[in-house]
């Protein structure tokens, strides 16, 4: 079988595609195992500062391979096995992004429907081609969104989630941004995610990643934890030889040159 997933990491920039093009990139089990172990080894990579995640072929992620479900490939998955930390393996590939320790950038284009929503939402920031196609379809196929949907879409508009939740109708990329499913439209949004990814990488990799921790913590803390967590957040990056490395290169006007953490 070939790879479900392709990954080159280059100057501490992840390009991650989804590599199912003929399907869509349709989720079948080894499209489920291809990204959690891809989020795996990329969290173990102490030279990773930003990931760019897309599909190739004509669409980001057509959803659940709904052929591959009907012929038994899932079952035996037990959903109430928490096999990722806090989420199970369908949840993973989708909440992984939202944990992994460093930036995320989705590049989206032609469809994303149903897990491809949610994969697309375990991301920090989502670019998206102006002719996407956007579905939540699971109430059609009488189930709820259940790869981590409910956990990640908490920034967007929650009435109009709700309608296309309840409706699993189709929406545009002009609805997806205006009700904050996606940050902007691009006419390249591969191209134009790596060149922020570029941008992204270039700061110092402890900052970045510290800054993602405080991110994650938002959802669930409270002000006095969450100013408790930034001021050590703070001293121990003031700490750190990137830091300095910081201050020293702008002092200087020349490019910093970090370590890796």
């Amino acid at each position: 079988m070939e790879s479900r997933v392709t990954i080159a990491v280059e100057e501490g920039v992840a390009d991650v595609r989804l590599a199912r093009g003929e399907k869509l990139n349709a989720i079948d089990r080894a499209m489920f195992d291809a990204l959690a172990e891809a989020i795996e080894t990329l969290g173990a990579r102490p030279d990773l500062r930003v990931v760019v995640l897309s599909g190739e072929g004509d669409g980001f992620c057509s959803g659940l391979d709904m052929a591959a479900m009907a012929g038994g490939e899932l079952a035996g998955l037990d959903l109430a096995v928490r096999s990722h930390g806090a989420a199970n393996l369908v949840q993973q590939v989708a909440w992984g992004w939202r944990t992994l320790a460093v930036p995320v950038i989705a590049a989206v284009h032609g469809v994303a429907f149903g897990g491809g929503t949610q994969i697309m939402g375990g991301a920090d920031i989502r670019l998206a081609h102006p002719a996407t196609r956007f579905a939540i379809r699971e109430v059609h196929w009488g189930i709820v969104p259940d790869m981590g949907g409910f956990a990640l879409w908490r920034g967007v508009r929650e009435d109009i989630l709700r309608e296309w939740i309840y409706t699993a109708r189709e929406f545009d990329a002009d609805e997806a941004l205006a009700a904050g499913f996606v940050t902007r439209l691009s006419d390249d949004p591969r191209g134009e995610a790596l060149a922020l990814a570029r941008r992204v990488a270039a700061r110092s990799p402890d900052a970045l990643r510290s800054a993602k921790r405080l991110f994650g913590a938002m959802g669930s803390s409270g002000p006095e934890a969450m100013l408790a967590m930034e001021s050590a957040e703070q001293l121990a990056l003031m700490r750190g030889d990137n830091h300095r490395e910081a201050v020293a290169a702008n002092m200087e006007r020349r490019s910093p040159a970090f370590r890796d953490v």
